[in-house]
C-alpha cells in the first residue's frame, strides 16, 4: 500500500485544515489517558491530513484517490469510517438563522467573496464556529457562522437581484459575505460506502493507524456531483 508522504514533506494541499462538512458528528467519549512519566512520555497524536480528489479504485477495505494536484494515494478504510453525502441546494435555501460554512476570498473593501457555501443541518449547528484561514486556495478563508441577514445583490443597471449578501455573526466577530451567481451551495446528510465508487468526487481526512495511512471520514458526491471543496 502506498504510504502518505512524511509529515515534513506534506504538500500545502495536504495540510490539516478545519473540516466544515461533517463537523457536526459527535465525538466518542473515551477514558482519560494516564499521566505521562519519565519512562513513558506522551505519544504525539497522529497527524490528520486532508485530501480532495476523485476515486480511482475502491475495495471493501481500501480506496485509491487521485487528488487534485495529480498525486495518487491508496488508503485503508477505517472500520469506524464515517461517510457523508454532499449534495447541491438552492441559493434561496440560505435564510436568516441558517448556520453555514463558507470558503471565501477577502476583498479590498473588507468583505468576503464566497467560493462556495455549505448550509449545515440543524444537528450540526455551531460546529467549527469562527473565522480562520482555509487551504482551498491562496488567501482563502473559512467562516462558520449564523446568517443574521440576507440581501439581494443587484446588477449595475439596478435590475433583478443577482447573488446574495450575507451578514454572518459568530462568537467574537462578524463578516459580510458576497455570494456571486453560480457559487455552489451545498448541504450534507449521512451516507454509506455505496457512495465510494470510481469517479466519485471526495474530500476526506486520513491518519496513520498502526503504520497504515487510513481514511477516517469521507464526504462524497453522488452520480458525478463534484464537491466544491
Amino acid at each position: 500500500m502506498k504510504p502518505l508522504p512524511a509529515p515534513a514533506r506534506l504538500s500545502p494541499l495536504f495540510v490539516a485544515a478545519t473540516l466544515i462538512l461533517g463537523a457536526g458528528a459527535a465525538m466518542a467519549q473515551t477514558a482519560p489517558a494516564a499521566a505521562p512519566t519519565a519512562a513513558s512520555p506522551a505519544a504525539a497524536p497522529a497527524q490528520t491530513v486532508r485530501l480532495r480528489g476523485t476515486i480511482e479504485a475502491a475495495t471493501p477495505t481500501s480506496l485509491t484517490v487521485k487528488e487534485r494536484g495529480g498525486q495518487t494515494v491508496t488508503l485503508a478504510l477505517s472500520p469506524t469510517l464515517v461517510v457523508q453525502e454532499v449534495y447541491p441546494i438552492a441559493l434561496a435555501d440560505i435564510q436568516p438563522g441558517s448556520f453555514i460554512g463558507t470558503a471565501a476570498l477577502p476583498q479590498a473593501d473588507g468583505t468576503q467573496r464566497a467560493i462556495a457555501v455549505t448550509v449545515f443541518p440543524e444537528s450540526a449547528r455551531g460546529a467549527g464556529e469562527g473565522h480562520r484561514p482555509f487551504d482551498l486556495q491562496p488567501q482563502s478563508t473559512m467562516t462558520n457562522a449564523t446568517v443574521a441577514d440576507v440581501a439581494g445583490v443587484s446588477d449595475a443597471a439596478g435590475g433583478a437581484a443577482k447573488g446574495r449578501t450575507l451578514k454572518l455573526t459568530y462568537q467574537g466577530g462578524e463578516k459580510t459575505v458576497i455570494v456571486p451567481p453560480g457559487a455552489p451551495v451545498v448541504t450534507f446528510r449521512g451516507g454509506d460506502r455505496s457512495l465510494l465508487v470510481p469517479g466519485a468526487s471526495v474530500s476526506l481526512t486520513a491518519q496513520e493507524v498502526n503504520g497504515t495511512p487510513t481514511a477516517t471520514r469521507i464526504n462524497a458526491g453522488r452520480n458525478g456531483f463534484a464537491l466544491p471543496y
